[in-house]
């Protein structure tokens, strides 16, 4: 995008292309009014008040609709924005799209009404991604924790530390630059705020495994030797018959996927039993190895073996297979025996005895915390910045407990605040907004 298109007039859908009961056109930008007081007949437009019309292309009318005005900087932009209400159809958005574009407006890119928010002050970068967040989340819960960072948790605490920052710099600064008036902070100050300040910082990135799984999910693999009740396990956890099941070996020769709604994205694997034997035919070696390969990039394993026949060499070699790998043992069939094995989950996927305490156990295994605990949702960029302040603050506080320079040490501490300068967008380069911004659908 060149500059001059940074100051265009822009019009997207903001509702999916399809039928329904509302289509939604958001135009942003300083022609916003002239471009709809040229398509709508009842363009006397108050704030907080919306008018109902028509949009209209000279005498022809194209829809009975309502229009929201916004008028600068009381909108999501920061500049003057008109939403236009229709009819839900995907020829009634277009032709209205088309009309507006043909009256000096352009289509917005991906994420550009968003880009503009941030580019205006009406939002940092932080709460810029957690509309991405909100609009791509896989669950229920993950949406509830995104929304804590668009309502600005996040923004708080990092101007928090970065105040924390600039508090004992100014400290420093004063000193250094003004030392017949000013003494420089004891070293014994330096290295309680100093850990102070990575204490905080590790207060934030104490949740981000947890904020990564929901956002990519979890791949949990359900292994063990044939006919042990994989697929009869794999269809209870989904509550829904997916795989095939029965009593002959090897059933399963190809890897089943399906997403399991835990508060987290779950990817289930349902697997080939493994096993070596001559007698297996081509085609479930090929299965085996694509359980092993399955087992190897999972995040966590279900072991499963038959509780009827106990734990046998066949399972013990499955099991070794495990031995650097987050799993748990799973002792299934637990309908069909009295004596219980103390150091493996007891299920029946057959009658469901277990299944629910599975479920918690999963999102534990896969959770650092609990989803509802989870005070700051972070994204891998956002976690490198805190990284790159916290070892800015580290090597600061190393050089105050060895007594430095204070000049020096300045320069570690302006290191940590330009990190977070970074996060919140203060400090920030093209090629990221281009980066953050082109996940966004058009229209948002």
């Amino acid at each position: 995008m060149n500059i001059l298109e940074e100051f265009d007039t822009i019009a997207a859908p903001a509702t999916p292309m399809g039928a329904g009961g509302v289509g939604i056109i958001r135009i942003s930008g300083e022609k916003a009014f002239e471009i709809i007081g040229k398509i709508f007949t009842n363009p006397d437009f108050q704030p907080r008040k919306f008018n109902h019309g028509w949009i209209i292309d000279g005498d022809t009318r194209i829809d009975d609709v309502i229009v929201l005005p916004f008028f600068a900087p009381n909108s999501y932009t920061g500049e003057d924005v008109v939403e236009i209400q229709c009819h839900g159809g995907v020829q009634v958005v277009k032709n209205i799209l088309n009309l507006v574009l043909k009256n000096g407006a352009r289509l917005a890119e991906k994420g550009e009404f968003t880009k503009r928010a941030f580019l205006n002050k009406r939002m940092d970068l932080s709460q810029a991604e957690s509309v991405a967040d909100i609009i791509h989340s896989k669950t229920g819960e993950f949406a509830k924790v995104s929304m804590k960072n668009l309502s600005g948790v996040l923004k708080e605490k990092i101007n928090d530390i970065r105040n924390d920052i600039f508090e004992v710099l100014s400290k420093i600064t004063a000193g250094i630059d003004f030392p017949e008036d000013v003494r420089e902070p004891e070293y014994s100050y330096l290295t309680e705020r100093f850990e102070n300040i990575i204490t905080q910082i590790d207060s934030v990135l104490a949740g981000a495994n947890t904020s990564n799984i929901f956002r990519q999910g979890a791949s949990v693999a359900i292994v063990g030797k044939p006919n042990v009740g994989k697929s009869s396990l794999f269809n209870a956890l989904l509550n829904l018959e997916r795989a095939i099941v029965t009593d002959i070996a090897g059933t399963t020769r190809d890897v089943l996927r399906e997403t399991l709604d835990l508060g987290i994205p779950v990817t289930l694997v349902d697997t080939a039993g493994i096993r070596e034997d001559e007698e297996v035919s081509k085609v479930e070696k090929i299965g085996i190895e694509y359980s092993k390969q399955s087992l190897d990039e999972a995040d966590l394993v279900l072991f499963i073996y038959d509780a009827s026949k106990g734990l046998d060499s066949d399972d013990k070699e499955v099991l070794e297979l495990l031995k650097d790998k987050n799993h748990i043992v799973i002792s299934n069939k637990s309908d069909l025996v009295t004596e219980r094995n103390p150091e493996a989950l007891c299920v029946s996927a057959l009658s469901g005895e277990g299944v629910s305490e599975l479920k918690e156990l999963l999102k534990k295994k896969v959770c650092d915390i609990e989803p509802e605990n989870l005070e700051f949702v972070t994204n891998t960029r956002q976690q490198e910045c805190l990284k790159k302040a916290r070892a800015s603050m580290e090597q600061a506080f190393l050089a105050a407990s060895l007594h430095e320079l204070q000049d020096l040490i300045s320069i570690d501490v302006k290191s940590a605040i330009l990190a977070l300068d970074e996060l919140t967008g203060e400090l920030v380069t093209d090629n990221i907004l281009e980066n953050i911004f082109e996940h966004f659908c058009i229209g948002k």
